[in-house]
């Protein structure tokens, strides 16, 4: 199982990640809001601003205060390092 740091230890399973968007559009706020609703949502940004929204293929949302880019490019980064070994 690999996982992937989302920020300040915060750290998800990245099998089970569906999509990383940006939380910037009015359609994005509402499937947020709609989500906490139904206690889907988990805030891992330790107070900060939210960068990324991150969708689970178990309906959750991750909320992280790490730039997408980010997100990927540590997943790629820790899919590298287990190739290698």
């Amino acid at each position: 199982m690999q996982f992937i740091n989302v920020g300040y230890g915060n750290i998800i399973s990245a099998n089970r990640i569906v999509s990383i968007i940006v939380p910037g559009a009015a359609p994005i706020k509402r499937f947020i809001q709609e989500a906490k609703e139904k206690s889907l949502v988990i805030d891992a940004t330790s107070g900060r601003k939210t960068r990324a929204v991150i969708v689970m293929d178990t309906g959750h949302i991750v909320l992280s205060a790490v730039q997408p880019e980010t997100v990927i490019s540590r997943s790629n980064r820790d899919n590298y390092n287990k190739e290698a070994e």
